[in-house]
């Protein structure tokens, strides 16, 4: 049975990103669908659902914030955010809105589709044999084979990072797991000590759990 190719939406107003981004991705054997502005790429999303986007923070007309925040609102499709300014609070806020991690440039291509493959790889439910699992604390239930947490019977929409991180903060209770461990664990790959990544996760849970 042939592998479905997964797609791949960039968004980037600079053609020549775009170009090389696309490139890099579509040799390691993605479909890359490009998009030159925020509202281009809402209407590529209203077309058709990609496995992840690649999103730049400052685009001409609708900022990757905003439209981060869009998707946000009715998908959990894994976002990548790309930011030309090394500054935490737009690292924060983008996270905070829901994207799943980010890359400021210039930047390796290989590491970003090392980033890409990491996502991916946990955004894909595992075959978990003989049952899918599940976890139960209090009013919180989470079914991995699902991808879906309730909590008192009704469903909360995480982002895949957010469930990731629940998931594993649920599994090892009891023990304590570092910021440095929970990096490795839920995104594939080390931060280069950037906690601050899983605090802003953190308190995403707790604002969508209560």
């Amino acid at each position: 049975m042939a592998t479905r190719v997964q797609t791949v939406l960039v968004v980037e107003d600079e053609s020549s990103i775009a170009s090389f981004v696309a490139l890099y991705l579509k040799n390691a054997g993605y479909r890359v669908q490009t998009a030159g502005t925020g509202q281009d790429a809402l209407d590529a999303l209203s077309r058709e659902r990609p496995d992840l986007i690649v999103l730049d923070l400052m685009l001409p007309d609708i900022d990757g914030i905003e439209v981060c925040r869009r998707v946000r609102r009715g998908s959990d499709i894994p976002i990548l955010m790309l930011t030309a300014r090394d500054e935490d609070v737009d690292k924060i806020i983008g996270l905070e809105v829901g994207a799943d991690d980010y890359l400021t440039k210039p930047f390796n291509p290989r590491e970003l589709v090392a980033r890409v493959k990491s996502i991916l790889r946990r955004a894909v439910p595992e075959r978990r044999e003989p049952q899918e699992r599940q976890l139960k604390h209090g009013l919180l239930q989470i079914d991995a084979g699902r991808r879906e947490v309730h909590v008192d019977g009704k469903e909360v929409q995480l982002a895949p990072k957010e469930f990731d991180l629940l998931w594993e903060l649920l599994d090892h209770r009891g023990l304590v797991l570092t910021r440095d461990q929970l990096l490795e664990r839920v995104w594939g790959y080390t931060f280069a000590g950037d906690t601050r990544t899983v605090d802003v996760h953190v308190r995403q849970l707790r604002r969508k759990l209560g």
